[in-house]
């Protein structure tokens, strides 16, 4: 039923008959066809089916876009690309009977896909999830399950933020008390009380082959990996491990960040940590090759740059003003850094393009709103749409007080389904630096898998077709195709959050 696809197609005709998928379809045509004859080795395909699937690049469509032919005796699919050719797959297995979201195959079944033909290809280049693992670790099989599902709903970008004050996540052969000390946590904040915790370590790293494999995961999806590695400020678990990179070493605390909020510890911005990323930089980049790496630059509390006479002077010998342009020119240094040395672009949350003048080609994130975003990209920089308001999935997604614990506020699926990332009142040539729109997880509150679901759906199916599309779809216009992927997800066994609200045992 091409009405209950999701996100929404550019174009969609239903034609009567319908076609028999099973595992005696064949997949053929020129290089493109694998990436569908992999994505149907996935599903559990029942006996039998039959007619083939043809498949073809056409360069007259992007990249991500596709054509779609369904009849009763073959399926045609024309991909602009790899991704094309992978969407042109999702769109087949939405179609297909719900269980086709299944791990297995129920005796018996069989796959009748509604003849149809569809056109379509997305409005956004990035498309993303940002997954916090650094508050609360994620085992590599969950960051994995994540991708799949980020694939299904056609999102694109993976942005997995590794590092920050309350854990380290990446391996290093160079540093290996940066994995050693900076992975674990002796004990974590117990609800939002800071003076409360619970007793139990924890803690988890990937090893740079476990980042390899999610890479190389994810790029067989179409999912790109974007890595944060925070600097200079949100590094108590660096500093932990690399005491003697902290600005006023002697006056800081030395340990992995047991409780949440803003703290004041943050990197020196002399040469010797810039060393020393550029060696980190050099392994996590060789795990993943990424052409984007997310730097932070936010909440960066400076009093300890300030009260630190060798950083004091080394600002004095750049000429520089004062302590948030020395941000700046650290962030530009990180940013020259990766150019350089990985062919990469630098992004940052906001507060690094309000800190000062940053590298040209470096993307914002402007989470404090879409004004600041304007700013941005009035300024010459691209950049991608996170505003909190309606991205930030850590929020609760009612006022009901049956809610589990959340970071607070409160970002609904309606919210959701009503975010322009392409603002009206732009000019062109703003709204041609946003590349995209990503939504946020920070787990603070979000401990595991099941909470994840639960955290992410449905509000991430409502932002898969802002995204898409580039522009809103209010609510309750989008319900009956959220519903329809919530039978979906119900298959394929995501905990998401019920549209009436929460189960008793998710309250």
């Amino acid at each position: 039923m091409t009405e209950n696809l999701l996100p929404a197609p550019r174009a969609a005709r239903a034609l009567p008959g319908h076609f028999e998928l099973g595992a005696r379809t064949v997949v053929d045509g020129d290089a493109t066809a694998g990436v569908v004859r992999r994505a149907l080795a996935t599903w559990p395909l029942a006996a039998g089916g039959g007619g083939d699937i043809r498949v073809s690049a056409d360069a007259s469509l992007p990249a991500e876009g596709y054509r779609l032919q369904i009849g009763p005796d073959h399926i045609q699919i024309a991909a602009g690309g790899p991704a094309g050719a992978f969407y042109a797959a999702q769109t087949l297995r939405q179609l297909a009977p719900q269980d086709a979201w299944r791990a297995a195959a129920a005796p018996g079944a069989a796959w009748a896909i509604g003849c149809a033909e569809i056109s379509d290809e997305p409005a956004l280049a990035w498309r993303g999830a940002h997954l916090d693992v650094a508050r609360h670790f994620f085992p590599k099989a969950a960051v994995l399950r994540f991708i799949d599902l980020l694939a299904a709903h056609k999102l694109n970008v993976l942005h997995l933020h590794l590092t920050d004050d309350q854990g380290w996540r990446i391996e290093s052969r160079r540093y290996p008390a940066l994995h050693e000390i900076g992975s674990w946590r002796p004990q974590t904040q117990v609800g939002k009380d800071r003076t409360v915790f619970d007793g139990v370590p924890h803690g988890g790293y990937y090893t740079l082959a476990d980042l390899a494999e999610i890479h190389a995961y994810a790029a067989e999806r179409m999912v790109s990996v974007v890595p944060e590695v925070e600097v200079p400020g949100h590094a108590r678990a660096f500093l932990a491990a690399l005491p003697s990179l902290a600005a006023s070493p002697g006056t800081r605390e030395q340990s992995v960040a047991c409780r949440w909020g803003i703290l004041e510890e943050i990197m020196s911005p002399l040469p010797a940590t810039l060393d020393v990323l550029g060696e980190l930089f050099g392994e996590l980049l060789g795990a993943i090759p990424a052409p984007f790496v997310h730097i932070g630059g936010d909440e960066c509390v400076l009093t300890y740059w300030e009260s630190d006479p060798a950083i004091a002077s080394y600002r004095e010998s750049l000429g520089l003003a004062g302590f948030e342009a020395l941000h700046a020119y650290f962030l530009r240094q990180v940013a020259d850094l990766l150019a350089s040395a990985h062919d990469a672009r630098a992004i940052v949350w906001d507060e690094g393009f309000t800190s000062g003048k940053l590298r040209d080609d470096t993307v914002v994130m402007p989470w404090h709103g879409m004004a600041i975003g304007r700013e941005a990209a009035r300024a010459g920089h691209d950049i991608v749409a996170t505003p909190q308001d309606v991205t930030y999935f850590d929020h609760a997604q009612s006022a009901d007080p049956r809610e589990p614990l959340n970071i607070g506020w409160l970002t609904s699926i309606e919210d959701v389904a009503a975010f322009a990332p392409l603002p009206a009142d732009w000019s062109p040539a703003e709204a041609g630096r946003v590349i995209g729109a990503q939504f946020q997880l920070w787990t603070e509150y979000i401990k595991d898998a099941r909470k994840l679901d639960y955290t992410a759906f449905p509000r991430a199916c409502a932002f898969a077709e802002v995204a898409w599309t580039g522009k809103p779809s209010p609510w309750p216009g989008l319900s009956g195709r959220v519903e329809a992927q919530l039978r979906r997800l119900t298959s394929a066994g995501v905990e998401y959050r019920p549209l009436s609200g929460a189960h008793p045992w998710q309250s």
